[in-house]
């Protein structure tokens, strides 16, 4: 339910073929500030969660309280106190209030299992598209609420280069196809590296690199399979983000990645919350 994950990585920017600096820190900024967001809304849910109990706790010993002066009063044949007006209008209130709180926690729990329930289908899906890829290639998966699907650079690029391999084309067509169907979802492509240094005539480092490989990868899947631009950011993570030792051969080859992060549209998230609270009124 609670949604969070790494920090967005530097985006070096050496050339005119990378995005440019400053839209890659507002890219970060706007994403920063989404993620700020949730934070707050899952605080405002503790919150409510919270006072709910504490409603609960106050409610169930005013009727404990009525019960136990109602049976004394039975047993001692006294009158009968009814409640007056002025605590039937206090209990009413307080019942109301517990209402409200309740209404408050579902819609929030409704816009997140909705959220869960479309990224289900999005793995679903890009899953059952590369059901016929090797697993060793690329790997799907999912953490708080983000999905990231990781691709070997054996499969995109020839050592040392940034052109995208014919053979991953197809995948990144398969990609496409799945989020082209998916309008709810923006991603980053994000580039990785090894440790081992690289300097040539138009790659200065292994930062550079990752930079050239995240742009390539976003050309081919706007130019070649019509994904919006809008949705797409590159950016490069060089050697800094391992998911390995770089001292074995196979830890590089693991860290030797491009990587897309599919981010959920946290505005359209907040969208749902805004429009539950205003049917409760």
């Amino acid at each position: 339910m609670k949604k969070g994950f790494a920090l967005l990585g530097i985006l070096a920017i050496l050339s005119s073929s990378c995005v440019s600096k400053k839209k890659f820190n507002d890219l970060n900024d706007d994403y920063e500030t989404t993620q700020n967001d949730l934070k707050a809304a899952n605080m405002q849910l503790n919150i409510c969660e919270e006072e709910k109990k504490n409603l609960k706790e106050g409610y169930e010993k005013q009727v404990k309280t009525l019960e136990n002066t109602n049976a004394a009063l039975l047993n001692t044949q006294a009158e009968i106190v009814t409640i007056s007006k002025t605590g039937a209008q206090n209990l009413e209130k307080s019942l109301e209030s517990m209402q409200e709180k309740d209404l408050q926690i579902k819609t929030m729990q409704d816009a997140i299992t909705k959220k869960d329930s479309v990224t289900l289908a999005l793995v679903t899906s890009l899953k059952g598209a590369l059901d016929n890829v090797n697993d060793e290639d690329i790997e799907i998966s999912v953490e708080k609420g983000v999905v990231f699907v990781s691709i070997s650079d054996k499969l995109l690029f020839g050592s040392g280069k940034y052109e995208v391999t014919q053979q991953a084309r197809k995948v990144l067509e398969k990609v496409a196809q799945v989020v082209n169907d998916k309008k709810e979802f923006e991603f980053m492509v994000e580039g990785h590296t090894d440790t081992d240094p690289i300097a040539r005539e138009v790659i200065t480092d292994n930062w550079d690199l990752s930079v050239k490989r995240a742009t390539s990868v976003v050309r081919i899947l706007q130019n070649e399979f019509d994904v919006d631009p809008k949705r797409m950011t590159a950016a490069g993570r060089g050697e800094y983000m391992p998911i390995a030792s770089n001292d074995s051969r196979d830890g590089k080859a693991k860290n030797r990645r491009t990587r897309i992060v599919v981010l959920p549209k946290l505005d359209q998230f907040f969208g749902m919350i805004e429009d539950g609270m205003k049917n409760m009124k």
